[in-house]
């Protein structure tokens, strides 16, 4: 089966280098594969994602030259045009007897950050009868979680190597639809990697802890599980990871001091593809990627890039 990668942006803020790092891998790897990229703008939270966010990323990848097969400014590619694809899973796990409500009011931010893990294994909405939830639900919205077994699940990342984790020891039932009626992270994009094909997924490692639940996702939901490359993190001296929320090295600042050959050899030498910054283009990188050498643990940029 051809190789179809992705790039899963959520439109928060102006991409930065770790952002691009992550992308030019996935493009790489795709291409080396005579495979194809799909281009999702992942615009679940309305308040944080930005249409004018959204542009702005197809232009900087455009300037860069990293292309893209489907998606990007195509409406149904949009997460925020996609709810009723989420809802029909939801109604599946529900039917099934795998979701319940829950009324802890840190759920509210859960969605925020789907890098972070967070392990409740022992929620007591879980202990709730169908009478008390309905009794809650008149005072407070719930959001909702869906309930995971003792179960190890495991699976060999093409990067990182063999990874598993205990879900309800490890894990805990965890949310897929918030309070305020956004879909969480975990179940949207499950849903919609299955449903545009996509056969491998390169991101960064620090989405590594989530694979193990959307892997139980793909499995209840009878869906086909893409292969995985977690990334190592671009990091800044001080071991900070770089954020958008911190304005490190976005493609802002990088454009102005850059050309976009120059910004590939830098990332090019990161991600071990060149021995040297030597500037280059994306197209000349293709032939001889190699997932060999990329390096596993995160990599600290240069002071002089963050001067």
């Amino acid at each position: 089966m051809p190789v179809k990668g992705r790039f899963a942006p959520s439109p928060s803020g102006r991409m930065h280098l770790g952002n691009l790092f992550s992308f030019l891998l996935a493009w790489l790897s795709a291409r080396h594969e005579g495979g194809s990229l799909v281009l999702r703008v992942e615009d679940l939270d309305p308040v944080r994602c930005l249409p004018a966010h959204a542009w702005q990323l197809m232009e900087d990848l455009e300037w860069l030259g990293l292309n893209w097969d489907e998606g990007g400014d195509v409406p149904s590619y949009w997460q925020s045009n996609r709810s009723h694809l989420y809802a029909a899973a939801f109604q599946t796990l529900e039917a099934r007897g795998l979701t319940y409500p829950c009324f802890c009011s840190r759920l509210q931010r859960l969605n925020e950050a789907p890098h972070i893990h967070q392990v409740s294994p022992s929620c007591p909405c879980a202990a709730l009868t169908p009478e008390e939830a309905a009794q809650r639900t008149k005072e407070k919205t719930p959001s909702y979680r869906l309930r995971v077994p003792h179960k190890t699940v495991s699976f060999v990342d093409g990067l990182q190597g063999p990874c598993s984790q205990d879900l309800a020891a490890d894990c805990g039932d965890f949310p897929i639809k918030r309070s305020d009626g956004a879909w969480a992270y975990q179940l949207a994009v499950v849903v919609d990697d299955a449903a545009m094909g996509v056969t491998q997924v390169v991101r960064g490692r620090d989405l590594l802890s989530s694979t193990p639940r959307q892997l139980w996702l793909y499995q209840v939901l009878g869906l086909p599980a893409p292969e995985f490359y977690h990334v190592p993190l671009l990091l800044a001296p001080d071991g900070r990871r770089l954020a958008k929320r911190d304005a490190d090295l976005d493609m802002g600042a990088l454009r102005r001091r850059f050309s976009p050959q120059e910004l590939l050899g830098l990332l090019s030498r990161m991600a071990g593809q060149q021995k040297t910054a030597e500037p280059v283009s994306a197209a000349q990188l293709v032939s001889t990627f190699d997932w060999l050498n990329v390096p596993r643990e995160d990599i600290i940029v240069a002071p002089e890039l963050l001067s």
